[in-house]
């Protein structure tokens, strides 16, 4: 679906003002102070037992009978009623930022401090790679490859199209030529007319992009896999943590990733407008089922398609035919529905068997159907592999480029800020990466007039399923707009 994006503009990117914190008496004596923010519950129980269990009984059996740990709600609170770190002390004359998340937002604000001569290190939780939605598993001994997240993406926006042009000449990305278009149940299949824009993949997966970014820099470490668990302020600087291992301290922070990870990182950091901010976005649910056949699948002549009209799958991709490889085996990713995502979500770091069971089945059902096969005919698969992203893409948007607190020296950046691509992704990224070192270069004369996006409020973001594709128009639109103009 066509999306437009806002133009950077110099008017656009005019800092947002907010009341500013009072100082402290003496700003000698302090680097980092805190504006202390209490309830009328904290002031009333000052003299009650400090065991929750003694005020409440069922504490305890409110805790355990939780499925996903810590409520939103309480992280909600958490976050709204955190102090406010407000940083006193110069930046450092070699600033030093770091990245929390290594997808392409992340990737891409890493390279643009580097061109403006800022230092940083980007943390990433991947084992087998960078990447974040620039997703790709390789399953060995067989050598199977499939993009797990991210199946292609367009480009729309000259900004972006300036990274892509680069990609193409390094040899990292190459136009995906495949059949694709739109599914609907049945198997009736509409390709996507040549007037579309060039669909672009990378060439040995999408997350070969990734790990390639950063390859060719001098200021940009890369620290993988590492899980920041916490983020606390200390003389003026900001010191992380990988449960209880320290990760260093740096000037400024980023948070270039989303979901519960990030609400709960951002809980009690003492930020919490950008906490705030980060709360308000809402996220889909969707199952991907990786599956290979030793087999082609029958009656398909495609290579992509979006899938209309089955609950259970709204995507299914061919890996092998889409990065040259001729198979055995076929390598496919079938994507389910948010809907069908929602209904059936569970923790995704804890998948009971028998929802496994009951998605797998119904994913390989909802292939039947698209294809318009007789029940139970569909080829057995020799591997499958079920995966839920329980923070899958953004459902809402602020339509800003990025968020930034210049009193805690900390922003976000991210595809949901502008939309659901990546190209969102990498012109976030980019946005937020020149805004730190413009405030790093200039901060001395006013850090409040750095300030943005901390009070915009998000509208809902239409899209597809698997998420936005600039300029990439539904067959059904298309065919619309040509009966008009005959009209």
């Amino acid at each position: 679906m066509a999306t437009s994006l806002l133009p950077l503009s110099s008017s656009f990117l005019q800092p947002l003002k907010f009341k500013t914190l009072a100082k402290p008496i003496n700003p000698n004596l302090s680097t980092t102070r805190k504006t202390l923010t209490t309830c009328d519950s904290q002031k009333n129980n000052t003299g009650a037992s400090s065991n929750p269990s003694s005020r409440n009984p069922n504490f305890q059996k409110r805790r355990k009978s939780s499925k996903y740990g810590t409520s939103r709600r309480s992280i909600l609170k958490k976050s709204f009623l955190q102090e406010q770190v407000t940083f006193t002390a110069r930046v450092s004359d070699d600033p030093q930022v770091a990245i929390i998340g290594g997808g392409m937002a992340g990737l891409v604000c890493a390279l643009n401090l580097e061109a403006r001569g800022v230092k940083s290190t980007v943390f990433d939780t991947g084992i087998h790679g960078l990447g974040g939605r620039l997703g790709t598993r390789v399953v060995e001994p067989q050598g199977m490859v499939f993009d797990h997240a991210a199946q292609f993406f367009t480009a729309d926006d000259s900004r972006f199209v300036q990274y892509v042009d680069g990609w193409l000449e390094k040899g990292l990305v190459r136009q995906w030529k495949g059949v694709v278009g739109e599914l609907e149940v049945g198997g009736s299949f509409s390709q996507f007319p040549s007037s579309s824009p060039p669909r672009y993949i990378a060439v040995n997966g999408m997350r070969s992009l990734a790990d390639s970014l950063l390859l060719e820099s001098r200021l940009a470490n890369v620290v993988r896999p590492c899980w920041i668990s916490k983020l606390e302020p200390l003389n003026g600087m900001w010191h992380l943590s990988e449960n209880g291992t320290p990760r260093g301290q740096f000037d400024v922070i980023v948070i270039a990733h989303n979901g519960k990870c990030a609400n709960r990182l951002l809980s009690a950091s003492g930020l919490p407008l950008v906490a705030k901010q980060m709360k308000k976005l809402d996220l889909s649910s969707i199952w991907a089922l990786l599956a290979a056949f030793d087999d082609p699948l029958p009656t398909v002549n495609f290579e992509g398609a979006f899938v209309k009209g089955v609950e259970s799958l709204s995507w299914m991709g061919n890996n092998s035919a889409k990065l040259g490889n001729s198979g055995p085996p076929h390598c496919w990713t079938f994507f389910s529905t948010a809907a069908y995502g929602k209904q059936n979500k569970v923790p995704q770091e804890n998948i009971p068997t028998v929802t496994s069971e009951k998605v797998r089945a119904g994913m390989l059902q909802g292939v039947e159907l698209a294809l318009g096969l007789p029940e139970g005919s569909l080829p057995k698969p020799v591997y499958t592999r079920l995966q839920l992203w329980g923070a899958a893409l953004p459902k809402n948007t602020p339509a800003v480029p990025c968020v930034f607190d210049p009193q805690g020296r900390a922003g976000i950046c991210g595809d949901w800020l502008l939309g659901s691509n990546l190209e969102s992704a990498a012109i976030s990224g980019e946005a937020l990466g020149n805004h730190i070192a413009d405030f790093l270069q200039n901060s001395e004369a006013n850090p409040e007039e750095f300030a943005i996006g901390l009070h915009d409020r998000p509208s809902p973001l239409a899209g597809h399923d698997i998420g936005q594709f600039p300029g990439l128009t539904s067959v059904g639109e298309k065919q619309e707009a040509k009966a008009y103009e005959l009209l």
